[in-house]
């Protein structure tokens, strides 16, 4: 009776799955960036009369429309996102203009990076790092033998990433821009472009970004202040030098969870761009370890996956997961990098655990587009497992069974 239920749901076509060990990191990722949270920002709430559990309370509200967010996107076909990617990218823009705008646009801290939406605020930058994987991902299936045989074949991709980085610039935010230039640099390359055609792109895009990097002077004091923080420690290095500090007094196993000393008014933006430094103040080295496994896990399924997708003839969904897996990869590199003085200091969160509103939702939501991609590359896998084990006219076509299983699943979800 169960062989006959068996081969009954064979009949129906390949099914896909969840890269589970991914899922795990993920989740893992999310329930430490929870604990943290609550550790690390009870002083900052208390030092601003917000009440012990103010930011406590509005992660788990960002992590709930996250989750939903998240579950939406592991339930729609990535044919949607790729038919879509050309309007995704003009939203992209607007949402980048839009800070620029007198009602809309706020200026915090110097810069102009959020919109004012009444209830909250949002940071367009976020959805834009998804938006740019997707469009590039569409590109580069689209025009395939272009990107691996001509020089002006990477001159769009190249074109759109930097109109995203000047609009970046002029907010300013100098570390996502970063961030846009090597994740699109590496999914082009992934893609089958020359390393010659890179150089060549590349090399004329350096003094400009030399002179970006040191036309305002507080870039040039971050620039120089993290290679000795301690020379100027309670001005330019204060950050780092009180990051340092925090990490050092970690030693191995941390001082405990919820027992740091630097997170009490000392170590500024330690429930956000600085958590990493909590993280090893009380849970030691053996809590970085732990964290940065997880993080080396997700993105190291995140690039497999995405490395089998195109494998399998899976494009869309294997640069997808090659450009989500690099985003979130060099977003972390990044962060702790600030964190142990090795970068100099920019605005980037350590995702999935730092608190922040934008971050936390739009990148629960790139989560479930990864998700949503190595289930699609695990039902193509399915399907040509399907194709071998059965006689070639029962399964005239692995992708056929695919586009089949696909309908089926979106008639599903629309029932």
């Amino acid at each position: 009776m169960l062989f006959d239920a068996t081969q009954a749901k064979r009949r129906q076509g390949p099914r896909g799955s969840f890269d589970l060990p991914l899922l795990i990191a993920l989740v893992g990722l999310a329930c430490v960036g929870l604990v943290m949270i609550t550790s690390s920002s009870i002083a900052v709430a208390d030092s601003q009369h917000l009440g012990a559990f103010y930011f406590l309370k509005k992660h788990l509200l960002f992590l709930g429309l996250g989750l939903v967010l998240a579950g939406a996107a592991m339930r729609t076909e990535l044919k949607v996102l790729e038919k879509n990617a050309f309007l995704l990218m003009m939203l992209a823009f607007i949402l980048l203009l839009a800070v620029f705008l007198p009602v809309l646009g706020m200026r915090l801290n110097g810069a102009r990076r959020w919109l004012n939406l009444m209830v909250t605020s949002f940071q367009p930058v976020e959805a834009v790092k998804l938006i740019l994987v997707v469009y590039i991902a569409s590109y580069l299936v689209r025009h395939r033998e272009s990107v691996e045989t001509r020089f002006l074949g990477l001159l769009k991709p190249i074109l759109v990433a930097g109109i995203i980085v000047l609009l970046l610039l002029a907010q300013p935010d100098f570390g996502s821009a970063t961030l846009v230039i090597g994740v699109t640099i590496a999914m082009v390359w992934l893609g089958g472009a020359r390393p010659i055609f890179l150089f060549g792109m590349g090399l004329p895009l350096m003094p400009l970004l030399a002179i970006a990097a040191t036309s305002e002077s507080y870039r040039v004091k971050r620039l120089t202040s993290f290679m000795d923080p301690w020379k100027d420690p309670f001005n330019d290095g204060f950050q780092l030098t009180q990051s340092l500090m925090a990490i050092g007094r970690g030693e191995w196993t941390g001082v405990g969870l919820g027992s740091s000393v630097l997170k009490l008014s000392y170590l500024p933006e330690a429930h956000t761009d600085f958590i990493f430094a909590v993280i090893s103040e009380e849970l030691g080295l053996a809590g970085i370890v732990f964290v940065m496994s997880l993080f080396a896990l997700a993105v190291g399924r995140g690039l497999y996956m995405g490395l089998k997708g195109v494998e399998l003839g899976q494009r869309f969904a294997g640069y997808v997961a090659f450009g989500i897996s690099l985003m979130i990869g060099l977003q972390t590199m990044v962060s702790i990098g600030v964190n142990l003085g090795a970068l100099p200091t920019k605005g980037l969160t350590l995702p999935l655990i730092s608190y922040g509103g934008s971050s936390m939702v739009l990148t629960c939501a790139m989560a479930g587009v990864l998700l949503r991609a190595t289930y699609e590359i695990n039902r193509a896998l399915d399907a040509r497992q399907m194709a071998t084990r059965m006689p070639a006219a029962a399964v005239p076509d692995a992708n056929a069974t695919v586009a089949t299983a696909a309908a089926r699943e979106r008639e599903a979800v629309s029932a």
